[in-house]
């Protein structure tokens, strides 16, 4: 069988990323474990990989990709520093950011009227029936084509959100929380238009033949388990998931799901929605990868290591030892099923060493029955 030429992050690689991240997702052996990773934020491991002297975040988008090409199989679309600004939106929310993070400093609001009057005009205007999808996805694909020049045969797994993140966080939780047991339908109608504009943007988007994988983000998990009650999520959640899922799946795209916390007690619902698998685990509060993957080895894993305890504060070796544990305790060579990467991105405290550690014990850990002719 002869092989076309393919980029390597490894001399040891067998298999093209594309490949690689495809038997991941298909469940089937790999060469080794594919490595996914969120690197925008870190500028002294992009001055290790760039070779490039960096002083604060003066570094740049393209500099992002150059590290993404060279150490990493699939990844989100990356950004450049967001600077130390405080600015004010166009709906009137201060927003402070800190080069790698961001949050509301204040809100054209303080009571639950003033949740309730933003929320329904932000629904009439997700409702625009004036909204060219076509021009949406057109403009996707050109983006996305500039950054796959960037990031090489790097895949890039697209990028998904449902409303109800876009709803608490914005409206805060405290006032999210009055105003649902006041006026639900308020609440329920914006997560509802949220979720029609985003599966028409899917529709305007989705490609197989650029990226085989997507992910649906919902943020609302604690270290004890998820912030709202079952019942809710039944209503407000679950359904519209299941809902976008569904839409991916159509077009041919495996679906992962990203949450923070400890949301192990609603894995059932999640499997229940169709998702094909999970990512953000986070060992500290009981989201150990290597037991969630043999616990439920019809889905897919990613982002297990611990980005705190041991990528802020380990050593290379323990990063190392970790790195093998999850692949050998998971079969995940023979399994597929498993994406290496921190659960907490890779944050400007981790140190580059450690990062470095973690990209290298995964190019040792290779699969022996796959060698340089794979059918």
């Amino acid at each position: 069988m002869t092989r076309t030429a393919f980029e390597k992050t490894f001399p040891t690689d067998v298999l093209s990323k594309r490949e690689r991240v495809e038997r991941t997702l298909d469940l089937k052996p790999v060469d080794r474990v594919a490595i996914h990773e969120q690197l925008s934020l870190n500028p002294v491991v992009i001055a290790l990989y760039t070779g490039k002297k960096i002083e604060g975040f003066n570094y740049t988008y393209e500099d992002v990709c150059v590290v993404i090409r060279k150490t990493l199989d699939t990844c989100f679309e990356p950004h450049a520093p967001l600077g130390t600004d405080r600015v004010t939106d166009q709906d009137g929310f201060v927003i402070q950011n800190d080069n790698w993070n961001s949050w509301i400093v204040s809100r054209p609001f303080s009571d639950v009227a003033g949740a309730r009057e933003y929320l329904l005009r932000k629904t009439e205007q997700i409702r625009d029936p004036q909204t060219d999808y076509e021009q949406l996805g057109q403009e996707f694909h050109t983006r996305m084509q500039r950054l796959q020049r960037l990031v090489g045969d790097t895949v890039i797994i697209s990028e998904s959100r449902l409303g109800l993140e876009a709803c608490w966080y914005r409206v805060g939780l405290t006032l999210f929380s009055y105003l649902y047991d006041d006026d639900p339908e308020v609440i329920s109608q914006f997560i509802e238009a949220h979720v029609a504009h985003e599966i028409r943007r899917v529709q305007a988007i989705a490609d197989p033949d650029f990226s085989p994988v997507a992910c649906i983000f919902a943020d609302y998990g604690t270290k004890q388990g998820p912030m709202f009650s079952p019942t809710f999520l039944h209503k407000e959640h679950f359904p519209y998931l299941r809902r976008l899922t569904d839409v991916w799946h159509r077009h041919g795209i495996k679906v992962l799901y990203h949450n923070d916390g400890n949301w192990k007690k609603i894995i059932p619902d999640l499997v229940d929605c169709g998702v094909d698998g999970f990512s953000c685990l986070e060992p500290a509060v009981g989201m150990d990868i290597v037991e969630l993957k043999n616990a439920w080895p019809q889905h897919i894993w990613m982002r297990g290591i611990d980005g705190v305890d041991l990528m802020e504060r380990g050593t290379p070796e323990q990063v190392a030892a970790e790195v093998r544990r999850q692949i050998e305790e998971t079969d995940a060579l023979q399994t597929g099923g498993m994406l290496i990467g921190t659960a907490s991105e890779i944050n400007p405290p981790i140190k580059p060493e450690n990062y470095q550690a973690m990209i290298e014990a995964v190019g040792e850990v290779l699969n022996p029955d796959l060698g340089p002719e794979i059918q």
